[in-house]
């Protein structure tokens, strides 16, 4: 297999190519998106997933979603725009990063409106918003990248004073198939292999759609770092044997009191994690902390399709006459985390008050 690096997406300026993480990682295929509605279908139906690469996904698709705009009257225009955007917020219910990039592009209307005197024609206003918009999230893709390489950056400072190397448990993909690149809690993994500081990382499967079995453990075998898969139901074991020294997850959603939304089982590998005194740390960007939910009981979880459990890659393992719940996500209370590793630096408990400052110190206050 070729071990060069693999973009989650690749913008032409004409379309955005997605790498079907679907198919991964048996095949290596990209899915074309020309319009917001292809942008939206990948992201709901999980051509891309996680909370960044999701974000950014979104970004193109607002410029997909103005280019598809041919008249040029300006109110239609925006109209037309911001129902393509409601239609993108409407994909994935529990990752902010999602709506966190649509109010950005949403904001780079409303300024452009803003300043519409400057542009002289009937379509001056029009085309400067869809140029607009295009810079706007090629910033966004490059300050992802940007963002997770210092995310891991600061997670691998953590643990610069440890001579031995860490046997690190991660669940779910958060690497970059998840991100624009690097990564955020496999970022963390990387910058401390590069450190040399990892013996060894057991990849959680992550049922019911394995993104740990088929793409963490993918990107790892990828990058050379030494890594072995366990069934979800394993991690206890392996924790009470003493080969685990760490767990580093991502998130698709903290909120203000930092109790964090991650894939389905997060929560029983944090509740483990506590028992056998294990450091439980989640690798997020700032733009994931959602300062609006107060608490996790507030955060949205997305409900799947029941086939997603019924089936394993295609192939059907419960029958039909069965019912089957499948929630995506699930919240890990900050009482189970030890820190939330951040491109900002590291937040420590007490959380919601840390929290609370690195936002102000960031955007400035909020209530």
């Amino acid at each position: 297999m070729d071990k060069s690096n693999v973009k989650t997406l690749i913008w032409d300026n004409i379309s955005l190519k997605l790498i079907d993480q679907r198919k991964l990682p048996f095949e290596e295929i990209y899915v074309d998106c020309k319009t917001a509605e292809d942008v939206g279908l990948a992201i709901k139906d999980m051509v891309v997933r996680g909370a960044p690469a999701i974000g950014v996904t979104a970004a193109y698709g607002a410029v997909l979603a103005a280019r598809q705009y041919t008249g040029n009257d300006e109110e239609e225009f925006i109209t037309f725009l911001n129902a393509k955007l409601k239609m993108l917020g409407n994909t994935r219910p529990t990752a902010v990063n999602l709506f966190w990039a649509i109010n950005r592009m949403k904001g780079i209307v409303e300024k452009a409106i803003s300043w519409r005197n400057p542009y002289p024609s009937d379509t001056g206003l029009i085309d400067a918003i869809k140029d607009k918009l295009a810079a706007e999230a090629k910033n966004i893709e490059r300050e992802d990248q940007e963002i997770n390489l210092r995310l891991g950056k600061n997670g691998a400072l953590i643990f610069s004073a440890k001579v031995d190397k860490l046997k690190i448990l991660t669940h779910c993909n958060a690497g970059a198939l998840a991100t624009a690149g690097y990564g955020t809690a496999l970022g963390v993994i990387r910058s401390l292999y590069s450190d040399g500081k990892v013996e060894n990382v057991i990849v959680d499967e992550t049922r019911p759609y394995l993104q740990g079995a088929r793409l963490t453990a993918w990107e790892l075998y990828r990058e050379g770092i030494p890594f072995f898969v366990i069934s979800d139901n394993m991690s206890g074991y392996f924790m009470s044997k003493g080969m685990v020294d760490i767990v580093v997850v991502g998130a698709d959603r903290v909120a203000a009191n930092g109790d964090t939304a991650n894939k389905i089982g997060t929560l029983s590998v944090s509740i483990l994690a506590k028992y056998f005194n294990i450091p439980f740390y989640i690798a997020a960007p700032v733009s994931t902390i959602d300062i609006n939910t107060l608490d996790g009981s507030k955060i949205p979880i997305e409900q799947r399709d029941d086939s997603e459990v019924r089936e394993i890659l295609g192939k059907k393992i419960i029958p039909d006459y069965m019912p089957v719940e499948n929630p995506s996500f699930d919240v890990t209370p900050n009482e189970n985390i030890s820190a939330i590793i951040t491109e900002r630096g590291v937040i420590y408990p007490p959380f919601k008050e840390n929290i609370k400052n690195m936002i102000e110190k960031q955007y400035g206050k909020y209530k």
